[in-house]
């Protein structure tokens, strides 16, 4: 069911979501200081390829350097990239078949917001 779901995703707009997280990691990864927000965003995109089935945690190790990053992310960008996520998944939550998609959004809106500290899995 996951691979369908997934399947499903991908034709309904999250390869597209992919390859924008892919453009925007290959930008930020421009400069030495983007680094880390590129790579980052490279697992975001990775995940909003195939979000069905794949977990995300919180890393027991995440310090104030975490805090200070996802601080400067949001700043950056990572507001438009969560309000995005929003609108999707209100969008599809409005149909009832789409609702395990408009979840899969919300849940991508609150790793959208604050990436830094969390491990994708």
């Amino acid at each position: 069911m996951k691979i369908l779901g997934n399947i499903i995703w991908m034709l309904l707009g999250g390869l597209e979501l992919a390859i924008q997280y892919m453009i925007c990691s290959l930008v930020m990864m421009i400069t030495i200081v983007g680094i880390p927000f590129g790579l980052q965003i490279l697992k975001l995109g990775m995940l909003a390829l195939w979000p069905f089935g794949t977990t995300v945690r919180k890393k027991p190790t995440s310090g104030c350097l975490n805090t200070a990053m996802n601080v400067l992310w949001l700043l950056c960008g990572g507001i438009f990239i969560c309000l995005e996520h929003l609108l999707l998944g209100v969008v599809f939550c409005i149909t009832i078949i789409g609702i395990p998609f408009g979840k899969q959004h919300f849940k991508l809106a609150g790793i959208a917001l604050t990436p830094f500290g969390r491990e994708v899995g």
